[in-house]
């Protein structure tokens, strides 16, 4: 049972504890505040079936050592690893600053996000994109470490390259078009026509 994510029945709410049975000896109690915090809106009731971390079968009061966090860590975990397998996008949001870059919660596990993989460009405020669900790349990931970093930088690119790759496809000789004069220099002009930049040579 230690170590693993198991099924149990809330059987009885004490103050501000949930004592839950999973088949065990003797029951366990986990704090409420880890039901009603993230994704759980409302703490569970008498009868409910809910999934739980085993931490330890039975500590030196012979109870039962369970953790809901932990748990929907593990689920985070299970979920995080399958789309790394895929190479898909996961959400996430920036909640904190470390040495070197910055925190990020995704759904449960927290992953780290090297300050140069926050966007395309150097970022002067981060204040903007704090808390805001937001799609990152998983870069790599050890479990056994509890080790996950991302990238935002990726993303964005990846975005950038479709983009450009559309207008590509929709542009022809002879169209006329609307731009923003992004750069000037001296043999011309950098134009951006929505993601893909073209030349206005001085003569013109």
């Amino acid at each position: 049972f230690e170590g693993r994510v198991v099924k149990g029945t809330v059987t009885a709410i004490e103050n501000d504890k949930v004592v839950i049975d999973v088949g065990l000896k003797s029951e366990g109690r986990i704090s409420i505040r880890e039901f009603t915090h993230g994704d759980d809106s409302a703490a569970p009731s008498v009868g409910d079936e809910v999934e739980v971390y085993v931490d330890r079968v039975e500590n030196s009061e012979g109870e039962a050592m369970l953790s809901r966090d932990r748990a929907r860590r593990e689920a985070a975990w299970d979920k995080l690893e399958s789309e790394f397998g895929e190479g898909k996008r996961v959400e996430g949001v920036i909640f904190g600053r470390v040495k070197g870059g910055f925190t990020v919660d995704l759904d449960g596990a927290v992953a780290f996000l090297p300050g140069s993989q926050v966007d395309i460009r150097p970022v002067r405020d981060i204040g903007p994109l704090m808390h805001q669900p937001m799609q990152f790349q998983i870069l790599k990931m050890d479990r056994r470490r509890g080790n996950i970093v991302v990238s935002r930088r990726s993303v964005l690119e990846e975005t950038r390259a479709e983009q450009r790759a559309d207008i590509v496809a929709r542009l022809a000789e002879g169209q006329i078009i609307d731009g923003v004069v992004k750069n000037i220099t001296d043999y011309g002009a950098f134009i951006d026509l929505g993601g893909i930049d073209g030349l206005l040579h001085i003569t013109d």
